[in-house]
Parts: structure tokens; sequence; C-alpha cells
């Protein structure tokens, strides 16, 4: 019995060790990857295009009470 244990954790150590390792490396490439895109974007920034707001009327106070007295009134019909 305490040979079949053994074996289990050899397995199990090997097992979580492969993915610690794995995962090491995958943070590693993505600081890397990081790294070069950060340095790209210095190279060849991306062009921001200016949008031009219009502006808006603002409805008075009292217009907005006239659609909602005119709302609540058509939806009693």
């Amino acid at each position: 019995m305490s040979e079949n244990l053994l074996i289990g954790l050899e397995l199990l150590v090997l097992g979580m060790g492969f993915v610690l390792a794995f995962l090491c490396i995958l943070v590693g490439a993505m600081y890397v990857m990081s790294m070069v895109v950060g340095y790209l974007n210095k190279i060849f920034p991306e062009a921001v295009e200016v949008v031009e707001r219009k502006s808006k009327k603002v409805a008075s106070s009292e217009d907005d009470l006239i659609a909602v007295a005119l709302a609540a009134i058509v939806s009693k019909k």
C-alpha cells in the first residue's frame, strides 16, 4: 500500500511541477510581449481621430413636464 502511495505522490508532484513551470513560462512570455508591444507603440503611434460633437438643444423643464403629462394621458386610454 505504501508503494502505491509513494507512486501517487510522485505523480502528483511531477504533475503540479509541470503545471507550475508552464504557468511561470506563460507569465514571462506575456510580460515580454507586453514590453514588445509597448515599444512598438512608441515607434508607431496610433492615430487618434478627433470627433466634433454637435450641441444638442436642451429641453426646458416645462417641455419635459408637458411630455410627461401627454404620455400619462395617452397611456390611460
